[in-house]
């Protein structure tokens, strides 16, 4: 291998691996048992354990009509087209399009409106997908302060019109966008608003349909993404676009355009989650009241957590070390989730994610409250 790879792997390895984290690996903790509480999914709403979905998912390995091409072929009339259709009417929003995953959404979405002449503004806790796809597009990136939409409006002011890009809700700590106030400053200054849907399609808003069919702001925002991934548990994207936008985006996306198109089980899953999911206000529910009990719980015991409002629920490390043994202690009390560090949160801000589910019974809750209170005061 080449020094200049070599060395790059090398110095993961000497220099993070074997002395930051003294050769154990921060993302990957102790084997759980059988009655661990594993809050590290995505799937807010459980429909992996629903068995209509379970189902679905069975019946869609039997499919063989599969024409396995880039979806930039795909007409009108394809089984494809007609389930973005319904996503677009269930998001309410002018027309949809279904991309490979909410990655390449994101990354696709601005590298076909975003050039060297066009601002991204993002705000600081944005999806890595989000500023990523705005480097695709050579666009200046200008940061805000998370949630300041008086410190945004300073950047518009000095860099000018261009495309502002935020999270409904942010995947890190779970704090609800300041959507309406961002909105504002986006039309005041003749911006294009992307809204990053992908932890509150599903879980937020009447039937789920989001944040921003919640607040009303559909004329507002230009755009929403998504992940699948999460509430819709399955692999894809979804763009909810303006009418006339899909056949230039086909070509213009080159994360869409040079990717095959979603199969047949992708197709079914996700349209079964979708008929799932808008009838599934008592799960939503559920996980409100569950998410409310473990904020406030933490909060009253003073342990230390990210501000934020919704299911995701960061517990704040610092260090990659302290990050560890948080996660270790958490571990040793039954409570599984995900570390989040560099490159995923900044240096020394690492924690421990916590996606909290419907399904979360009162016991269950109380346990992940007493776990937390305790592992964060012995650390």
């Amino acid at each position: 291998m080449p020094t200049f790879v070599s060395h790059r792997i090398a110095r993961f390895v000497d220099d993070r691996f074997n002395q930051l984290w003294g050769g154990r690996h921060l993302l990957h903790g102790s084997p759980p048992p059988p009655d661990a509480l594993m809050l590290s999914s995505n799937d807010y709403l459980r429909l992996t354990q629903n068995p209509a979905w379970l189902a679905t998912q069975t019946a869609g390995h039997e499919a063989n009509q599969q024409l396995l091409m880039s979806p930039v072929f795909h007409d009108e009339h394809s089984p494809t087209r007609q389930l973005e259709t319904r996503l677009a009417h269930y998001a309410q929003t002018p027309d949809g399009i279904l991309c490979q995953s909410g990655w390449a959404a994101n990354t696709g979405m601005l590298q076909a409106i975003a050039n060297e002449n066009t601002p991204v503004y993002l705000d600081q806790l944005a999806h890595m997908s989000l500023w990523y796809g705005a480097r695709a597009a050579g666009a200046p990136v200008v940061v805000f302060r998370h949630n300041d939409a008086e410190h945004l409006s300073g950047q518009l002011a000095r860099h000018g019109p261009g495309i502002i890009t935020v999270d409904a809700i942010y995947s890190t700590n779970g704090s609800l966008c300041q959507l309406p106030h961002i909105a504002d400053a986006c039309a005041q200054s003749g911006c294009v608003l992307v809204v990053d849907e992908s932890h509150s399609l599903g879980v937020f808003g009447h039937k789920g349909a989001g944040l921003v069919s919640e607040l009303g702001l559909h004329g507002q925002v230009h755009f929403i993404t998504a992940s699948l991934a999460k509430a819709f548990a399955w692999r894809a994207g979804f763009i909810g676009c303006p009418k006339g936008f899909k056949d230039y985006f086909m070509m213009a996306s080159y994360p869409t355009c040079f990717s095959s198109v979603l199969l047949d089980l992708d197709l079914a899953c996700i349209g079964q989650a979708l008929s799932l999911i808008e009838c599934a206000d008592d799960q939503r529910r559920r996980l409100g009241q569950a998410t409310l009990a473990v904020r406030q719980a933490l909060k009253d015991a003073k342990v230390p957590v990210s501000p934020g409002s919704q299911q995701i629920v960061a517990l704040e490390g610092g260090s990659e070390a302290r990050t560890m043994a948080l996660r270790d202690a958490l571990e040793q009390r039954g409570v599984f989730g995900s570390v989040f560090c560099a490159p995923a949160t900044a240096v020394r801000h690492a924690l421990v994610r916590l996606s909290l589910h419907s399904e979360l019974d009162e016991q269950q809750v109380q346990r992940l409250i007493e776990g937390c209170i305790s592992a964060s005061r012995n650390l």
